[in-house]
């Protein structure tokens, strides 16, 4: 008898595990391009509580764009998998039955494109990353390469999220499948906005700007919660709680929320019934969490990497971390935007900082350094850039482009190697190669990254001369010392 997670093994998992749906009963009416963690342990679940809550054909097909190591993982388990939530007081898993498929980008995008184009399909969801959007981070100006060029101008197949977006929409139309909605749920700041903006774009280059005005919305959202990478010690835990093996196992912390802008011209699930908030305007609750979450996050991964922690909560734990990132909120962030009516941003980061003091999330720092080049501008940047226009000296932020900047020099103070596992990694290496290794040359060399510093920040003296004060600290003392005596 079989012990893998499947339908015909469901049995054997314990009732309050299952699914809160029947797996396959309802209809796709979702197509989601990514299936990472996050994806799986977030919005696929909210849709499942939504259709438990409220019905409908809802169902989720996953799209892969490019690794098949997931989707082979879930094929083998009839799109079943399950998500633990770890909290410091115990554990609980339950078994996720919301994906009605599974498809895989790169070997047969006409399947994509023929999903789109189905009317029976009314949204487009997507976590595929920043550097997905092939959008410059500094500039949001859309980066046209060879493959996106291609996608655009020939009719080969697409290789491009952005190509398998507009030859879908093109598809619809010819189809006439009616009214969708495409919907970004990666950590973007305006990420509906800037959606809007990269299909307007495309569709002015193929002929389909009507249309697409009349029949395409992009709503906003806002997307929250902690989703380690799995390892072997997830899929233990999961066939502890489970009683049988799940190779495609996640976990996750008890917290998650979903703020969606309410802009769906074919319907969408009852995600409020699952808790989500649907809004207006979700543009204040994003840069809350990309500044105040997403921004920390970062912070305390490079600092604690450098000072040779392995995880977040354990970076933590540093003599002066948490009372560096207080001064982080309370001083750089909570000044540089307007939060959403109701909620204090300096709450919210002391709720943040308990969340990342979990023990039992494991969450590795040089998993959440991952892609600094992306994450940067948005994460802290932005709120960098604010600071200096209301003619402030941000002195934390800097604090954090400095330590990103010790990171990626790939060496931590203990002389242990860090990985740089960035898009922008031959480019950072070429340029540290070139500078001098002081301080200064360390500055120079990444401050001329135009597509992660914009021109008034690096241009900035001000934000130059913290960034060499910093680095200079870091290299008398140490990271630890540094944040022991910081704050």
């Amino acid at each position: 008898m079989s012990d893998r997670l499947r339908l015909s093994t469901l049995s054997r998992v314990p009732a309050a595990s299952r699914p809160r749906i029947t797996p396959g009963e309802a209809g796709a009416g979702i197509v989601h391009l990514g299936l990472g963690a996050f994806f799986r342990a977030h919005q696929a679940v909210f849709t499942e509580d939504a259709m438990a809550a409220a019905g409908g054909d809802w169902g989720i097909v996953g799209v892969a764009p490019r690794s098949v190591t997931v989707l082979e993982a879930l094929r083998a388990q009839d799109n079943l998998y399950s998500v633990t939530t770890l909290a410091a007081g115990g554990r609980s898993a339950r078994v996720i039955g919301s994906l009605a498929g599974l498809r895989h980008a790169a070997s047969d995008p006409g399947a994509v494109v023929a999903l789109i184009a189905d009317p029976a399909i009314r949204m487009v969801t997507l976590t595929v990353t920043e550097k997905a959007y092939r959008l410059d981070p500094a500039t949001g100006r859309l980066l046209l390469d060879d493959d996106l060029r291609g996608d655009l101008e020939t009719d080969r197949p697409p290789r491009t999220v952005p190509g398998l977006l507009i030859r879908g929409l093109a598809a619809r139309r010819q189809a006439d499948g009616g009214p969708i909605a495409l919907v970004s749920c990666d950590n973007l700041p305006a990420n509906g906005h800037l959606l809007r903006g990269l299909v307007d774009h495309l569709a002015e280059a193929t002929a389909l700007s009507g249309w697409v005005r009349e029949n395409v919305t992009c709503p906003g959202t806002m997307v929250d919660r902690i989703v380690p990478a799995s390892t072997a010690e997830t899929l233990a835990v999961a066939r502890g709680e489970l009683g049988v093996r799940d190779e495609a196992a996640l976990w996750g912390e008890p917290y998650r929320a979903w703020i969606i802008e309410d802009d769906f011209p074919a319907g969408r699930p009852a995600w409020e019934r699952a808790g989500a908030v649907l809004t207006g305007d979700p543009r204040p609750w994003e840069r809350l969490k990309l500044r105040s979450l997403n921004g920390v996050h970062s912070a305390v991964a490079y600092l604690g990497a450098l000072a040779g922690r392995k995880t977040i909560a354990d970076a933590l734990t540093l003599p002066g971390m948490a009372a560096t990132m207080r001064r982080f909120i309370a001083e750089d962030i909570a000044p540089s935007f307007t939060a959403p009516d109701g909620v204090d941003t300096v709450e919210y980061g002391e709720e943040v900082l308990r969340r990342f003091d979990n023990p039992a999330m494991g969450h590795r720092t040089v998993q959440v350094a991952m892609d600094g080049s992306q994450k940067l501008p948005q994460r802290v940047l932005h709120a960098v850039r604010d600071r200096r226009a209301a003619g402030a000296t941000p002195r934390w932020g800097a604090l954090v482009v400095a330590a990103w900047m010790r990171f990626v020099r790939g060496v931590a103070d203990d002389g242990s190697p860090l990985p740089l596992d960035d898009p922008l990694a031959g480019v950072i290496r070429a340029r540290l190669e070139k500078a001098p290794d002081t301080p200064p040359g360390l500055v120079d060399a990444l401050l001329g990254l135009d597509s992660v510093f914009a021109p008034e920040l690096a241009g900035d003296e001000v934000v130059r001369q913290l960034l060499v004060d910093w680095l200079t600290d870091f290299d008398r003392h140490g990271v630890a010392a540094t944040l022991a005596s910081a704050a």
